[in-house]
């Protein structure tokens, strides 16, 4: 894994701006990141996302991975270069897609149905990293366990301690010195702005559990 590199370059209160370096390029926060759900953001070619200051385009790795198939994305270079983008990528863990299709669900992963043609699938932590790993992203984010909104804070409690604990067989793998990919690892946040959050005194328990595993990632809800 690359760590990425941030530079603060303006603060107000609790906010900040700056620059974030990966292991291929770097990206100025905050920024706009546009959605290439397929590899491709409607209407627009590749050569149109930088006029439009596009720092980091998004894939969706549910979607590639069945249509057309990350080894096929691999074969011709990565997300990047099978969209024409030069700049950085990112892919989701496709857990939100996969969230939304009433899987089955248990301690070491989840099992759902293709929206494409009903076939069978399953993602574990290590799946879902391998899966990105052939897409090529820069940035890559964990398996993660995605309640329906609203939910009460013990169904969100229950997600941010299954996300937890599933991630923590990938973690030496995924996090330890002996990988060598270049590419980065981020941590899936939640926020809510609504002042009648339903969260409410889930912050602390999410960031407890984030800081308490320094080896893996947790999902971290916020207000």
């Amino acid at each position: 894994m690359h760590p990425v590199e941030f530079d603060v370059e303006a603060t107000d209160g609790a906010a900040r701006a700056g620059t974030a370096t990966t292991a291929r390029g770097s990206y100025t926060t905050p920024l706009f990141m546009p959605v290439g759900t397929r590899g491709a953001i409607k209407y627009l070619s590749a050569s149109d996302y930088a006029s439009v200051g596009a720092q980091i385009v998004l894939g969706n790795t549910y979607h590639l991975m069945l249509r057309p198939g990350a080894e096929l994305i691999e074969h011709f270079g990565g997300l990047g270069r099978f969209a024409g983008w030069e700049g950085l990528t990112l892919t989701d863990s496709g857990g939100f897609q996969v969230f939304s299709l009433d899987p089955k669900v248990d301690d070491e992963g989840v099992t759902f149905q293709s929206t494409y043609d009903g076939s069978t699938h399953r993602f574990t932590p290590e799946s879902a990293v391998d899966t990105q790993q052939l897409l090529g992203a820069d940035i890559q984010m964990v398996l993660d366990v995605c309640p329906p909104l609203p939910s009460p804070p013990d169904v969100v409690r229950r997600a941010v301690e299954r996300t937890s604990m599933i991630n923590v067989s990938v973690s030496p793998a995924l996090f330890g010195a002996a990988n060598p990919s270049r590419t980065s690892v981020m941590p899936v946040g939640w926020a809510t702005t609504s002042s009648a959050n339903p969260w409410s005194g889930t912050r602390q328990y999410a960031v407890s559990a984030w800081r308490g595993r320094s080896s893996s990632v947790a999902l971290v809800v916020w207000r």
